[in-house]
């Protein structure tokens, strides 16, 4: 069971796949992952989920909760290639461990539920792949379930995410009676017996050969339209594609994004996991496959090919805390690290030590005299490297671009139960921040209260949980607070500002002219900020121009309602003076900072509060009270649809009335009602009573 596409063996790096495992919560990530490593050899029992046996949801949390909370790394061998994984979160309080896993892998496969198709988190995780530019392809789990339809959920991939779905494979069988896939590639039929151990290879079934010989013909239009070469084939006679061509044109598309190769199958049954390694090998690139790592040194663009013989760059992407020290998991770009390597952190101008080197498979770890590029490891030694540090060599410095880091939107407040036990607090609270860098840790300037900001509650929740399981103090928590904007509904022209302040020396003269206005969209408000200048004749300086941006963008930080940051609107410049002796680019700074501030004041403003994008599954004869409960939470009913025995609503709710809703949901619905929620922006925040 191997495509016919191979790579080339001289290349020690065509051999390497670094891959994620990418979908929304509860459609089959860890199981998908599980079964490769039982695929592979690596492990000789499959865990399951629901038991709390599976490798990479090691966490004690992730075994309770039963959802994957941490991404985790496993390494296996298929086909004489060595297969990184990462098996990433689905919750959307956890897509900041995405966003750090995606910035460092070369492809992904993206897993979807064959009843539920592209539901919400599967579209977010899939924007972040293509803005990283990651290559997919598509394993479309659960043909086994009542409901699951291929083709239904391939054309919601194509109407939702946009690329040209592949498929490669026709179903063997419907729901229960799912045994197997017809290979469209090399027009085989693939059959698991119910122990799900190895597939058996044979011809299409009699009964499926005019299906298949449609569905191939349709693959290679559909492969031809987008791929010169394969066209080139396909328009000569006898109108066919090969499966060589076949095959690389697959690969090509897949690594140009222009398409997206679709499997099928069953993780829980252990069906369709083989053939799914094979096109991960065949179809997703080697980290020779991707562009050089490009970085920065005293302002200059560098690029670093995947080169073992090259300068050592690798960038930290995940820091963790074992039993046995601090882990940090590095993605190498190029070069060759050792044990007992110095390695040079540009950003803090540190030098480190790498004291050891782990090829990790979760929690377990296997020791490696050297890491190359191409490889994910973990390292022992490095006492100061963040998420997104980058480590180089120190003759051959290089700054990489870190992973964005998301900025939280719910805040609670936390303090130790005993007085003595602050200090400890404080300690476990900084190593939560040092691990995750989506959490911020605060004091309060006017309650003297610590705040501890994530990305939603569950992601909160699960962060005290583990500072009591880390032997941790006991903590109380207030109720979450968010995170509130400020912005301009009204805004204001001419409005002069006037900065003079002397001393016995020099003094500080800055005269400007504000025009402040709204920078919404239609039907909404709009976020950001932009500054611009429409200053005539040298009246303003262009050093003091960039002097007053810098001060405007100052005064953002504290808006006149509560103190919030402001957010979605333009200042324009449009007039000042400046004094011959006394004016500076700290006077102009100071005079933009004022003049907002006092702008702000004049301006008609309005509160914004964080909302979320809901997805409620319901039972049918539950959707009356969980409507009015979403209507009590302020909620704006978006849709509604029927899938399977079940009502499936969407809705935009305030983030601050979801607190406690899964409690809520499962008690309205007797425990059969789910939701997932995802940021989607600010809406005005009603008045204060």
């Amino acid at each position: 069971m191997r495509t016919e596409l191979r790579t080339n063996s001289v290349n020690p790096l065509a051999a390497v796949r670094n891959l994620g495992i990418l979908a929304h919560v509860d459609a089959g990530k860890t199981t998908v992952t599980e079964r490769i490593l039982f695929a592979t050899g690596t492990i000789h029992r499959r865990g399951e989920v629901h038991d709390g046996t599976t490798v990479t949801d090691f966490d004690p949390q992730e075994r309770d909760r039963g959802i994957t909370i941490f991404a985790a790394a496993v390494s296996c061998a298929w086909d004489g290639h060595r297969v990184n994984l990462i098996d990433t979160p689905g919750h959307v309080d956890f897509a900041d461990e995405v966003e750090r896993s995606l910035r460092v892998l070369d492809g992904a496969i993206a897993v979807f539920d064959a009843v539920a198709g592209v539901e919400p988190q599967s579209e977010s995780v899939w924007r972040q792949a293509d803005r990283h530019g990651v290559p997919r392809i598509a394993f479309v789990n659960k043909l086994d379930r009542a409901g699951a339809d291929l083709d239904r959920a391939v054309e919601s991939i194509r109407t939702r995410l946009h690329p040209a779905p592949l498929v490669v494979q026709l179903p063997i069988g419907t729901e229960d009676g799912f045994t197997g896939v017809v290979d469209l590639v090399r027009m085989r039929a693939l059959v698991w017996a119910d122990d799900g151990g190895t597939a058996t290879e044979g011809p299409v079934p009699r009964e499926l050969r005019e299906a298949a010989d449609r569905r191939r013909h349709a693959l290679e239009e559909a492969v031809a339209a987008l791929h010169p070469g394969a066209l080139d084939e396909f328009c000569a006679p006898p109108g066919r594609l090969s499966d060589a061509t076949l095959a690389g044109a697959l690969r090509d598309l897949t690594l140009s994004g222009e398409g997206v190769v679709v499997l099928c199958g069953s993780a829980y049954r252990n069906r369709g996991i083989e053939p799914l390694l094979d096109a991960a090998v065949a179809y997703l690139p080697a980290p020779s496959d991707v562009p050089a790592v490009r970085g920065t040194h005293q302002g200059t663009e560098q690029r670093r090919p995947a080169d073992p013989e090259g300068p050592f760059a690798a960038l930290a992407f995940k820091v963790t805390a074992t039993a046995t020290g601090r882990l940090t998991h590095v993605r190498v770009y190029s070069g060759t690290i050792e044990k007992g390597d110095t390695v040079w952190d540009p950003a803090t101008r540190r030098t480190e030590r790498v004291a050891r080197i782990l090829r990790v498979m979760a929690d377990r770890h296997e020791p490696l005299d050297r890491a190359v590029a191409g490889d994910i490891v973990a390292v022992v030694g490095l006492r100061s490297a963040r998420p997104g540090a980058t480590l180089c060599a120190p003759d051959a410095p290089l700054l990489l671009e870190p992973p964005a880091a998301a900025e939280p939107v719910v805040s609670v407040a936390v303090e130790a139960r005993r007085r003595t036990d602050t200090g400890r607090l404080a300690q476990a609270l900084a190593r939560l921040a040092e691990e995750d860098p989506s959490l911020a840790v605060r004091t309060d300037a006017e309650t003297g209260q610590t705040v501890l900001s994530g990305m939603g509650e569950l992601h909160l929740e699960v962060a005290v949980e583990k500072i009591r399981r880390d032997g941790g103090p006991e903590v109380t928590v207030g109720r979450p607070r968010v995170a509130l904007r400020e912005t301009v509904t009204r805004g204001v022209t001419g409005f002069v500002h006037r900065h003079v302040h002397q001393t016995g020396g020099a003094g500080q003269f800055a005269h400007v002219v504000l025009d402040v206005e709204a920078l919404g969209h239609e039907g909404g408000y709009g976020a950001g900020f932009e500054f611009r200048s429409a200053v005539t004749g040298g009246r303003v300086p262009q050093e003091y121009v960039r002097a007053v941006e810098a001060g405007c963008r100052d005064a953002l930080a504290e808006g006149p309602l509560g103190g919030h940051p402001v957010t979605g609107l333009r200042v324009t410049l449009t007039d000042g003076s400046t004094h011959v002796k006394d004016s500076s680019d700290t006077a102009f700074r100071t005079a933009g900072r004022l003049g907002l501030r006092e702008a702000l004041r004049a301006c008609a403003m309005t509160l914004l509060e964080p909302v979320a994008e809901v997805t409620v599954t319901v039972p049918e004869d539950a959707v009356g009270g969980v409507l009015g409960d979403l209507a009590a939470r302020r909620g704006r009913v978006t849709g509604s649809t029927a899938r399977g025995g079940a009502a499936v609503l969407t809705a935009t709710v305030p983030l601050a009335e979801l607190f406690g809703y899964a409690t809520r949901l499962r008690g309205r619905t007797q425990g059969r009602g789910t939701f997932t929620a995802r940021p989607s922006g600010h809406a005005p925040a009603p008045p204060a009573r």
